[in-house]
């Protein structure tokens, strides 16, 4: 039997299996979102897009705990990995209602050094000067992985909400966060796989939350933030 994925700690590194193929595949399907390819987006845009930064959130944690119950598990626990209907978590209208609370609950269930990789990210990206770029960047990409003129131009729309309207920093952060560490891990993986070796997941280093940074409850819910005081 192989070495542990990670240690029970928070400070932990993170060094996962291989990953198969079935959950490979979830990790990019997951990643696809209708962000938008407008440079100013209205009112009622802004709102579906931070609609859509919480579904993105709970689909990107809900695959990461499958990844890491799963190597928690040895790769081969029979409820570590994802169930067989998956249309509940692929469909991409308004999370509401058992689909919800469905990855919601999912999202309970990281252990905590995984949670701490996101959370570092998460932080990373608000308090750095870079976070806007890295994180618009990285979301219209996987979007649009066959589309680069749409990627390029949800990439400057996103890039602009990020520059103008502060409020939708958090939930952009951390739709990028949660499906951001779902694909390092499939990179770290794949690189033990090539060299035989454990090969740590790569994480942007923690950093302090500018002054006002406000948190919506949904994101305190699922990154298991400790002001969390329920709600969405």
């Amino acid at each position: 039997m192989g070495e542990p994925a990670f240690l029970p700690r928070p400070d932990a590194r993170v060094t996962p299996p291989p990953v198969t193929a079935a959950l490979l595949r979830l990790v990019t399907e997951v990643q696809r979102a209708a962000w938008p390819l407008w440079l100013e987006p209205a009112a009622r845009a802004r709102r579906e897009v931070a609609e859509l930064c919480r579904l993105q959130t709970a689909r990107g944690l809900t695959v990461l705990s499958w990844l890491a119950l799963g190597a928690q598990d040895g790769g081969g626990g029979a409820d570590a990995g994802p169930p067989d209907d998956l249309a509940w978590l692929l469909a991409t209208g308004r999370l509401t209602g058992a689909r919800q609370e469905r990855m919601y609950a999912a999202a309970a269930l990281l252990p905590a050094p995984v949670r701490e990789l996101v959370v570092a990210n998460w932080t990373w990206a608000l308090g750095s000067p870079h976070g806007g770029p890295a994180t618009a960047a990285f979301l219209a990409g996987v979007a649009y992985p066959e589309d680069g003129y749409s990627a390029a131009h949800a990439t400057m729309a996103l890039l602009r909400l990020w520059e103008r309207r502060p409020e939708t920093r958090p939930p952009l952060a951390a739709a990028w966060a949660a499906t951001r560490t779902a694909s390092d891990w499939c990179k770290a993986a794949e690189l033990r796989s090539a060299y035989g070796a454990p090969v740590p997941i790569f994480t942007y280093p923690r950093a302090a939350l500018p002054s006002g940074t406000a948190i919506r409850p949904w994101i305190a819910r699922l990154l298991g933030l400790p002001d969390h005081r329920g709600g969405e």
